[in-house]
């Protein structure tokens, strides 16, 4: 049975917000062994497997691959690049070995191909600071090099996550319920949008004529310290954090990387700010 939309990649932020926000047009896999109740009902992929991939594709023929699975962890990363590599790049690779050809290909990549501080368009050179974002770079490569491939670069997304615990938001009411530490990093600053605003750009953007590298941009730049603050405020959380530099962190942290385009229309106008609309 053919479906027009796969999406490989259902339990990262944006993965999950796709498939709830477009559940009739898009058919999701989540990453094997998650144990969250919000997507146990999805089947999970098996990227190690070519003769598994082989199958799906034949079976569900889908006019658009959108993939945005990868391992966002940067500690576990920096101290496994293997684990990084193979996870990152070498599942890519299988996907592309084994992708129709009539099949478009979506690839949702990260703004952590960048790292010194600095205003980002399509035609920035890369400059990754950290494991990650070097096999994000790697994988940009790989898929760029099949016809009519888009990849699209978005900064920090707000919004829910399959397990309660990450991502931004999770993450804060998760250490605040458990009385856990919460460190903020003061000069970290990032294009931040609401995430149900990312999907649905993320859609638009695919089922355009869009190829090449696209970047998602927001009104403005955010820092760390700024997002906690709206977020406490906002969803009245009763969290306290404490503040440090990046250069006091053990692995590669990001510094203010912020996205811009040299595209032009509709789809490359900026999407808010989360701190300048609010959450519905």
């Amino acid at each position: 049975m053919a479906f027009s939309i796969l999406l490989f990649g259902a339990t990262s932020l944006l993965g999950f917000q796709l498939a709830n926000s477009f559940s009739y047009t898009i058919f999701p896999f989540i990453s094997p062994g998650n144990p969250s109740k919000a997507v146990r009902q999805w089947p999970e992929l098996h990227l190690h497997d070519s003769v598994w991939l082989a199958d799906v594709f034949s079976r569900m023929q889908p006019g658009i691959l959108l993939y945005c699975h990868a391992v966002c962890d940067v500690p576990k990363c920096e101290t496994s690049p293997a684990w990084a590599h193979e996870m990152n790049v070498q599942q890519v690779e299988r996907v592309l070995e084994a992708l129709p050809v009539h099949t478009r290909l979506v690839y949702v990549s990260s703004d952590h191909v960048f790292g010194g501080d600095g205003l980002y368009h399509e035609e920035s050179r890369t400059c990754p600071i950290s494991v990650y974002g070097r096999t994000r770079v790697e994988a940009e490569r790989l898929v760029l090099a099949r016809p009519g491939t888009l990849v699209i670069r978005a900064g920090l997304g707000i919004g829910s996550s399959p397990d309660g615990k990450t991502g931004h938001l999770d993450w804060l009411r998760y250490r605040t319920g458990r009385k856990l530490p919460i460190t903020i990093i003061e000069d970290e600053y990032r294009s931040v949008v609401w995430q149900r605003d990312l999907a649905l750009r993320v859609m638009q953007l695919a089922q355009s004529d869009a190829v090449g590298i696209h970047h998602i941009l927001a009104t403005r730049a955010v820092s760390r310290v700024e997002l906690a603050n709206y977020l406490i405020g906002e969803f009245e959380i009763p969290a306290t954090f404490s503040i440090e530099s990046r250069h006091q962190q053990a692995t590669p942290h990001l510094g203010r990387v912020e996205l811009a385009s040299v595209h032009e229309g509709e789809l490359s106008c900026p999407l808010s700010s989360v701190l300048d609309i609010d959450f519905v």
